[in-house]
């Protein structure tokens, strides 16, 4: 459902277009304001403890109440720009009536997950209507209220789609089928429940995988599964599913997600990402090959700054791919540089991967961001022996050094970007600010570099960055909170015993068990990408970790950098081809390069987990 370019209304009545259109700009207008306040309020928490000593009791509360009606705004805003996360590789070869029917089926499918689940989203909201938010002393209603408002904007959108369809023959034709077979299944529930255990495979395998490879949002394809899974075979209603969804997409530490997206378009619009490019090329830039460090250098410092792989590499891309080409690099293998960059940086923080993993599973945000710096930089060595293994015979043009004083007036220009990272790392570490506070720092930092040092962004731009971090971190967090309703399910049918048993009774223990891991996590991260497969899968694989006494820093290093291999690692990874379209290049141009850079990182992985030294010796 790509909305950046509208199609034409195909009819419709002008009150229908009107409304229509008022209410995405009013969604637009109020996750801005949603968005600014939550930065302010917590910056003024984090002034109030730290300088004042005194905390601002009710400001968490708040803050949840802001936060959930800002993370399903912006689901509302993914669907309507066609930002949802979901796997176009196969539905981008399919022509003629199939394509016509997928097409359909991405927007009838999560409309009919929204026509079962709204009911008990507004059941959800009216049971919460009693309950009272204690500091605020008022209805909790007024949070719970997102989520029925929310979906049935969600699903006015859809139906807006359907109606401006260019084939609505073809539409009315696949609504049809797709009602036939609710119908069918709604009394299949006997032949269901005399499947037991079968019906996981067939609910959560199954019906997850179709989706996914039909192209449908992934996200909905968690929720749909889940809904058929509960009504069809278990008493559960779905009300309950709601709490999961709310408790998925609004816990605390997820906020820090739509503030590093923010950061990280901030940091593109100063020029940030610029000055550090350019104090790396002096560095090294004149080497054979000298650009290729370069890159890897710069995504691992970059990497600290906005915590979104898309963000870091739209960042680098312009500004170091054009030089790059000028300088007789191969357009497949700057493309598989880049997506192989994407993957070894996943562990540096503030990774959005870090803090879901933190949130999915209890681990401690601070542990993880100081585990991670160490991981990400012996990947990147790693990358670096490739790379000069790779170019010592190449005839890539050489430039020569600059001089001394040009380097450290580069590092100097570069300075105040450079710092970033090491702000947000030692704000968390020392205490000042938690995970999600940190990232209002970082906000405030990039706009003081604004006004003083760096470029001013005009009020259009911010505007813009406004309106695709709401639509980004909508999408993330709506994933997180049908995956979270999904391994509930999964965990209320018993499927987490059964799987911990399996793993305790590999061969091997220990040794077998990260094995197996890290080409789960390759194999789902390829499919699912890393924040899903994180909600889905950590919380039933790092008790088992522990168990084995895996430390759960250290596992939790392996898990995040297999899904990023899965993530980059063409066929299905969705990151590959999105590098391949920020690069400007043709996915088939390097396709065989980066098949190189896999096995790469596959050996950087691999000595990760075999060493647990490299994740955890910082944290002592």
């Amino acid at each position: 459902m790509d909305q950046t370019i509208p199609a034409p209304y195909l009819g419709l009545p002008s009150v229908a277009v009107r409304f229509d259109a008022a209410i995405e700009k009013l969604l637009y207008a109020i996750t801005g304001v949603l968005l600014i306040i939550e930065i302010v309020l917590l910056a003024t928490g984090v002034v109030s403890r730290y300088v004042f000593d005194k905390p601002i009791v009710w400001s968490d509360e708040l803050s949840s109440i802001i936060f959930l009606w800002l993370a399903i705004f912006g689901a509302c805003i993914a669907l309507r720009r066609g930002d949802h996360m979901r796997m176009t590789s196969i539905t981008v070869r399919a022509t003629g009536t199939t394509a016509q029917v997928l097409s359909i089926l991405a927007i009838v499918l999560p409309m009919l997950w929204l026509s079962f689940v709204m009911q008990s989203a507004y059941a959800y909201a009216d049971a919460q209507s009693f309950m009272t938010i204690p500091a605020l002393d008022i209805s909790g209603a007024w949070r719970a209220a997102a989520l029925p408002v929310g979906l049935a904007i969600m699903w006015f959108f859809g139906l807006i789609e359907l109606l401006r369809h260019k084939h609505f023959g073809m539409v009315c034709m696949v609504v049809a089928v797709s009602a036939a077979i609710v119908v069918s299944l709604s009394f299949s529930g006997p032949i269901f429940e005399g499947l037991g255990k079968w019906n996981l495979a067939i609910f959560f395998v199954g019906f997850v995988f179709a989706g996914v490879l039909s192209g449908i949002p992934i996200a909905f394809c968690f929720g749909l599964a889940t809904v058929a899974y509960l009504q069809l075979t278990t008493p559960v209603p779905l009300q309950v599913l709601i709490g999961r969804l709310d408790e998925g997409m609004s816990h605390q530490i997820l906020l820090a997600i739509p503030l590093f997206i923010f950061l990280g378009f901030l940091m593109e619009a100063t020029g940030m990402a610029r000055r550090i490019l350019e104090f790396f090329a002096s560095l090294v830039g004149h080497r054979k090959g000298g650009l290729s460090y370069v890159l890897i250098g710069a995504m691992y410092t970059v990497s600290g700054i906005s915590g979104s792989k898309s963000a870091d590499i739209a960042a680098i891309a312009p500004a170091l791919v054009p030089e790059m080409r000028r300088r007789g690099e191969k357009d497949g293998e700057v493309a598989a540089l880049l997506a192989a960059t994407g993957a070894q940086t996943e562990t540096i923080p503030p990774s959005l991967a870090l803090i879901a993993i933190s949130s999915a599973a209890g681990v401690s945000t601070a542990a993880l961001f100081t585990g991670g710096m160490l991981p990400g930089a012996v990947m990147g060595l790693i990358l670096c022996a490739y790379v000069w293994w790779r170019k010592k015979g190449s005839a890539v043009v050489v430039h020569q050094k600059p001089a001394s004083r040009d380097i450290m007036r580069k590092l100097a220009i570069a300075s105040p970007a450079l710092i970033l990272p090491f702000l947000i790392k030692s704000a968390v570490v020392e205490g000042v600010a938690t995970a999600t506070e940190v990232s209002t720092v970082g906000i405030f930092y990039a706009i003081l570099f604004s006004f003083t040092v760096g470029g001013r962004v005009a009020w259009q731009d911010i505007k813009k960055m406004i309106i695709r971090t709401s639509s980004l971190a909508g999408a993330i967090l709506f994933i997180v909170g049908t995956a979270t309703s999904m391994a509930w399910a999964l965990t209320q049918s018993g499927f987490s015993e059964d799987l911990a048993t399996a793993f305790r009774n590999l061969p091997g223990g220990a040794a077998t068990f990260m094995a197996v891991s890290i080409l789960v996590f390759v194999v789902i991260g390829s499919v699912l990408e890393g924040i899903p497969a994180i909600a889905l899968l950590a919380p039933l694989l790092l008790p088992i970790a522990k168990g084995l006494s895996i430390n759960e820093i250290h596992y939790s290093m392996v898990i995040i950098l297999s899904m990023g291999i899965g993530y980059f690692a063409p066929p299905f990874g969705i990151g590959y081809y999105t590098t391949c379209a920020i690069a400007g290049v043709e996915p088939n141009s390097a396709l065989r390069p980066m098949m190189g850079f896999i096995v790469v990182l596959a050996i950087g992985v691999a000595i990760i987990a075999a060493v647990p030294w490299i994740s955890t010796v910082f944290l002592h």
